[in-house]
């Protein structure tokens, strides 16, 4: 197989783009160095593509690795004929290779082997062959009667044969291909409850049959669940009809073989016996992938939306996590996230301290200047807003609030790095501090919870972990690189996500910090300890420094491309200073006026020459001489604030609201619309045209504005439409 070939014919792409994508990342280069840094040689793939070609590659080696290992053990068995190789080396999946493999691969004692070692698979052949249209099956069978091997009678030879010929046709690939094409396009996934008398959450799914090409993938990861805790049966069905007369063109030859109602009888047996309950398996195994590897999908994007949720800076932020018994913990947090003040509140049950909250509401608000507050959406989320609503009203603050999702909150207070960062506080301390640091920087504070915790998906804790991890790892790891990093302030937990960089450089970097002061220019990232040339290579260009020697140092400028920075801006007379002052934007006219030719484009090419750069590496300087360090969360959706307080009970059916995207699954999305509950927008209510899935509408985040269709009182569920 030629890989290079194949990945370009599969991406439509040269490949020759394929070819020293390849090698860059042989070469140890991470995704978002190749991304930004190497577009000229890859021809500016984007990071998605650039990812989804290094899964594939790692596929198909895989696949080829499988592949050269199957030839050799059937070669070595004296059993690999031209014929069977050449069939192996054209396979494009895995699947193909282990049922080609399948009738060589090594198997316990089955009926058919111990037939054999009574020396009936001459019989077995006989009968497969289906040459003879007189006498009796037994006639033959007669001849291979033979005590001394416990054949006593030709009944039992007859027997004994065809349990060969049933294996036989159980591992035959083409037999298997068919097979478990027509159960995908025609069998069912049917589930019934275990005790059809017990109320669950499966209870839709206590008698349902469903086919298998069609069932939704949030139904398949459902009916998983359900199976898994118990409440569920499920089975695939399959007319068996249907797969006789599938096997039965491969298999009978000659219909007017004396063999033939044998053979019929064997097709039965194999397919019951032997192949039915690993096509059953196969099928589920297909489904469950299917179904996790969208659901990962959408865990992914669902997430590079939460991380990339503009922050809110420079704002002196209240932090309230809610609770009952043991209270509210407050953290209050200056502009740049560091703690100024903590303590407890008890405005819930048992206690009901109104007064005292908003006396100490009041004496931190005046003393830090507070400009918002922020209350987690856990526990005591909905009675702790009302008493913060009714105190901004009755003092007549200037202050607005905001509720933050507070999943994985507790997971972070709780960790080991939590107590690195913060020692002297508690755990609630901690997860106060983090919601608040939530509004002020998302991406800075979600990268130290697992992904798996944030709170965006479905059934994540049914996927494969390890896919699921490696996924949204990447996710966490591409938004991070296209933001950059403070140097002088990014925790280990931020810095251990850029290119180049593990946790223990990461923390290395700080350490170094910490004992030598700021970082005046990123050459002296050279000087932190195991981090070398190479990972100096892959990091530098994301790492920002401000105020620092180097202008070009708060940039995404690469190291590599400083002298041609530096000579484009000498030749268009751009100060150093104005990186400092927002950029210049006037960059674009200087070229077209130094060069004079009609188009943009011309003049850049005309200009990439003389410095000696490709073209999209003089692009993205330009960019950035233009607005340095542009955050690109700039374009996402600002925070929605509040300053008034809904209950469930002011909710009536055709209000019109405002609300914030919380999560998106297959069926639809969460909505955030100021109550406790997130109101739910199914799929059919997003717009009056088809849409394949939410996310091509929705994302994490957005504003939307919604209409409520339904109201659920005892269940507290609501019903919303998009289509207003």
């Amino acid at each position: 197989m030629d890989i290079i070939k194949k990945l370009a014919s599969e991406f439509k792409i040269k490949e020759s783009q394929v070819e020293h994508t390849v090698e860059l990342i042989d070469e140890g280069n991470t995704i978002p160095f190749i991304a930004r840094y190497r577009k000229e040689v890859t021809g500016g793939l984007s990071d998605v593509t650039l990812r989804d070609m290094d899964e594939r590659l790692k596929y198909l080696r895989n696949l080829q690795e499988r592949k050269e290992e199957v030839l050799r053990l059937i070669d070595e068995q004296g059993k690999l004929t031209d014929e069977l190789k050449t069939e192996i080396e054209k396979a494009e999946v895995l699947q193909r290779v282990e049922d080609l493999y399948k009738p060589f691969k090594q198997k316990k004692a089955t009926r058919a082997s111990k037939a054999k070692e009574k020396g009936l698979e001459p019989l077995s052949m006989i009968i497969y062959a289906q040459l003879k249209t007189e006498g009796s099956p037994l006639d033959d069978a007669a001849a291979f009667i033979n005590p001394d091997k416990e054949v006593n009678t030709a009944e039992e030879a007859l027997a004994g044969a065809l349990d060969i010929i049933a294996e036989t046709i159980a591992d035959d690939p083409e037999i298997n291909g068919k097979v478990r094409e027509k159960t995908f396009s025609s069998g069912t996934i049917e589930t019934e409850a275990v005790d059809p008398e017990e109320k669950t959450v499966y209870e839709m799914y206590y008698d349902r049959a469903e086919a298998i090409c069609k069932i939704p993938n949030h139904r398949i990861l459902a009916v998983n669940r359900g199976e898994k805790e118990k409440k569920l049966k499920v089975k695939v069905v399959m007319d068996q009809d249907k797969i006789h007369e599938i096997i039965a063109k491969d298999v009978i030859t000659n219909p007017k073989s004396i063999f033939k109602d044998l053979l019929d009888a064997t097709i039965d047996d194999a397919y019951k016996r032997l192949m039915a309950p690993s096509v059953e398996r196969e099928m589920r195994n297909i489904l469950t992938e299917r179904a996790q590897t969208e659901a990962i999908k959408i865990f992914a994007q669902n997430t590079e939306s939460l991380l990339m949720v503009p922050p809110v800076r420079d704002k002196n932020v209240l932090s309230i996590d809610p609770g009952y018994r043991t209270g509210c913990k407050v953290a209050v947090l200056d502009g740049t996230g560091k703690l100024k003040a903590y303590t407890t509140i008890y405005p819930t049950q048992p206690k009901n301290d109104i007064k005292g909250t908003e006396a100490v509401l009041k004496k931190l608000i005046e003393k830090y200047s507070v400009d918002v507050i922020v209350i987690g959406n856990g526990t005591a989320s909905r009675e702790t807003e009302e008493v913060v609503a009714e105190f901004i009203k009755k003092n007549d603050y200037q202050i607005q609030y905001t509720i933050v999702n507070e999943a994985g909150a507790s997971v972070y207070s709780a960790s080991k790095l939590a107590a690195e960062e913060y020692p002297e506080l508690d755990v609630t301390t901690r997860g106060a501090m983090s919601l608040g640091r939530r509004l002020q920087d998302p991406l800075a504070e979600l990268v130290k919870i697992d992904p798996r915790s944030i709170g965006v998906g479905q059934y994540q804790h049914d996927m494969h972990q390890k896919q699921l991890a490696g996924a949204l790892t990447n996710v966490v790891e591409d938004c991070v690189n296209r933001v950059g990093v403070d140097l002088n302030t990014a925790s280990p937990s931020l810095l251990s996500y850029i290119s180049g960089i593990n946790m223990g450089i990461a923390k290395n970097i700080v350490a170094y910090r910490e004992e030598n002061g700021r970082f005046s220019d990123r050459k002296q990232l050279m000087k932190v300890p195991k981090l070398g040339e190479k990972a100096f290579k892959q990091c530098a260009g994301f790492l920002r420094i401000d105020g620092g020697k180097e202008p070009l140092d708060a940039t995404s400028v690469h190291p590599e491309s400083y002298n041609a920075a530096k000579a484009m801006m000498e030749k268009l007379e751009i100060e150093k200073d104005s990186i400092g002052r927002g950029g210049d934007k006037t960059v674009e006219e200087k070229i077209k006026k130094a060069y004079g030719e009609k188009t943009l484009s011309k003049c850049i090419s005309k200009m990439a020459d003389d410095l000696g750069i490709g073209e999209m590496t003089l692009a993205d300087i330009i960019e950035e001489l233009k607005k340095p360090a542009r955050d690109p969360r700039e374009d996402a959706p600002p925070v929605i604030f509040r300053n008034d307080v809904k209950s469930f009970e002011d909710l009536k059916v055709d209000m019109e609201l405002t609300g914030t995207v919380r999560n998106v699954v297959d069926f639809g999305a969460f909505v955030d619309i100021g109550v406790k509950n997130d109101g739910l927008v199914h799929i059919s209510q997003m717009s009056d045209k088809y849409i394949k899935h939410p996310l091509d509408v929705v994302s994490v985040g957005d504003t939307v504005k919604v209409k409520i269709i339904s109201i659920d009182n005892e269940k507290m569920k609501i019903g919303l439409t998009m289509k207003i």
